[in-house]
């Protein structure tokens, strides 16, 4: 019998609670809070001069576009966190001009959550599922500077307290993390986080910048050809429009292509196995993980680590 999506991670097979994390097949959100863009926020301001102007001019046309192709997620993060994700993908920026010190999350445009009021959720969500750890990867941080950074880390010290766990020498297990109390693993993108030790380092995203299934597959193939890194690495399931992609098939949206390729992808996961072989993957990440089963095949990945241990 397959583990519930909701608590998958207490109920795997003993054999799994002392292989390190970085060994187990876990599901993850691509821009986990795209889910709640307002398509009325500012552009970032990394985006070019040029579409900035074009967005001033064609707002009408432009907006719409944005909205379609930046939403990458439908379903609410505690939503996803019942489904089964356990890897948040999570961009945090200050809006340009905003007096208050309120960070959101970002995907070309703001969302209409602030980065505290999300984490809060998936505190409360982690109180009542005390055996489910998460990984949180917040990275892009624009508009960010020292002082919001050190805000930021103090409120999620607070927030979290002893769920966090410390960055350590050695990859924590389910056993030992439920031997501390630990629930969260902390991943942040900035040298500011070398400071505090319950922040872990950049988590690597094979990111293929690709809009077809079979584009993505070879990316990811070439990188597993590679060998994977020692510690936590997302393989991204994720399709990319660029502009002349999105400019010449107007009726289409990163929903439809995703789902259009789909069962491409889907072939591709299921041959997968985690563990820590040089091709070995660990966590997989993809979009809309609401409507399609991307979590439940990522988590059956695990039985493949128990049929080895019973060969051996």
């Amino acid at each position: 019998m397959e583990p519930s999506s909701q608590d998958w991670m207490s109920a795997l097979p003993e054999e799994l609670w002392d292989i390190p994390l970085t060994n187990l097949a876990i599901p993850g959100s691509h821009d986990a809070m795209s889910y709640c863009l307002d398509i009325n926020s500012p552009l970032v301001p990394s985006e070019s001069d040029a579409f900035r102007l074009l967005d001033g001019l064609f707002y009408c046309f432009t907006r719409p576009a944005i909205f379609k192709w930046a939403t990458t997620q439908d379903k609410s993060i505690e939503e996803q966190l019942s489904m089964g994700i356990r890897f948040f993908d999570l961009r945090v920026a200050h809006k340009p001009k905003d007096s208050s010190s309120d960070l959101y999350f970002t995907h070309v445009i703001y969302t209409h959550l602030t980065v505290l009021e999300t984490l809060s959720s998936v505190a409360t969500w982690l109180e009542s599922h005390p055996k489910e750890i998460v990984i949180l990867a917040c990275s892009h941080f624009e508009g960010i500077d020292d002082r919001l950074h050190q805000a930021l880390i103090f409120s999620l010290k607070k927030l979290f307290g002893s769920k966090l766990c410390p960055r350590k020498d050695s990859v924590p297990t389910l056993r030992s993390l439920w031997a501390s109390g630990y629930q969260v693993i902390l991943s942040y993108e900035c040298q500011t986080a070398a400071r505090h030790r319950e922040l872990w380092p950049p988590i690597p995203y094979w990111w293929a910048n690709k809009c077809t299934a079979q584009g993505v597959i070879s990316y990811l193939d070439w990188n597993k050809e590679m060998g994977r890194p020692d510690s936590f690495f997302v393989s991204g399931l994720n399709l990319t429009a660029d502009r002349y992609f999105i400019t010449v098939n107007p009726k289409q949206s990163l929903r439809t292509l995703t789902f259009s390729n789909w069962d491409c992808l889907r072939k591709w996961l299921e041959e997968q196995t985690p563990g820590s072989n040089p091709e070995s993957l660990n966590i997989i990440a993809g979009d809309f993980v609401g409507p399609l089963p991307l979590c439940s095949l990522v988590i059956k990945l695990n039985q493949k680590l128990v049929q080895k241990k019973a060969i051996r």
